[in-house]
């Protein structure tokens, strides 16, 4: 497998600003990211982007998982991978930048079809799941550890989902399931779960 230079990859990282902006281009010219440039996709792009701008207007991160992570704040930066389309990242990806940002972590973002050497270290039962928070050194940006790509219970439920015997409901039903669990925990598990990852990697190597 590809050797991966991390340090090289995140200089070719998006702020959250930028990713926010370059989605909000693409609804706009009637495309999305990456090369599946579907109406199906785009349509999904665009409800996307309506869920990470209601997030980022009313998400309030949590002061002292925030006042936990500054501690960290010189030892790591974050790769966080992702495309647009993907519902589990429309309500992940706003909370880790903010979590980021207001702990004074840097985090860059970056699309997973562009780069597929590096997803392709880090799948999720053999899948390229996204989103993928992935943890670096700050200072020579070795890989620490990761986070994603979802909660553990709703990882647990796309698990049993696509277990299920055919016929089974439509992958647009049950993702609307999904959608309303993340309404319902009110990014608590997001919290709790990237912040755990980040304080067991540190002590792990402290």
């Amino acid at each position: 497998m590809e050797t991966i230079d991390y340090q090289k990859i995140w200089k070719s990282g998006h702020s959250y600003q930028a990713y926010r902006a370059l989605v909000d281009q693409l609804i706009a010219e009637g495309k999305t990211t990456g090369p599946d440039q579907s109406q199906a996709m785009v349509d999904y792009t665009s409800l996307n982007a309506q869920r990470m701008k209601r997030i980022d207007k009313t998400y309030a991160a949590n002061t002292e998982i925030v006042e936990q992570l500054k501690a960290f704040s010189s030892k790591i930066v974050l790769l966080v991978i992702t495309e647009s389309w993907c519902g589990d990242a429309a309500q992940i990806v706003p909370v880790i930048s903010a979590l980021a940002r207001n702990a004074q972590v840097s985090s860059q973002i970056l699309l997973r079809d562009e780069n597929l050497a590096l997803i392709d270290h880090h799948l999720t039962n053999g899948a390229r799941s996204i989103p993928v928070i992935l943890i670096l050194d700050a200072h020579d940006f070795s890989f620490i550890a990761s986070w994603g790509p979802r909660p553990e219970e709703v990882q647990t439920m796309v698990m049993d989902y696509k277990h299920l015997p055919e016929p089974k409901p439509p992958y647009s039903e049950f993702s609307k399931q999904v959608q309303l669990w993340y309404a319902k925990d009110k990014y608590k598990s997001i919290e709790r779960e990237f912040s755990q990852a980040v304080f067991n990697a540190l002590n792990a190597s402290a």
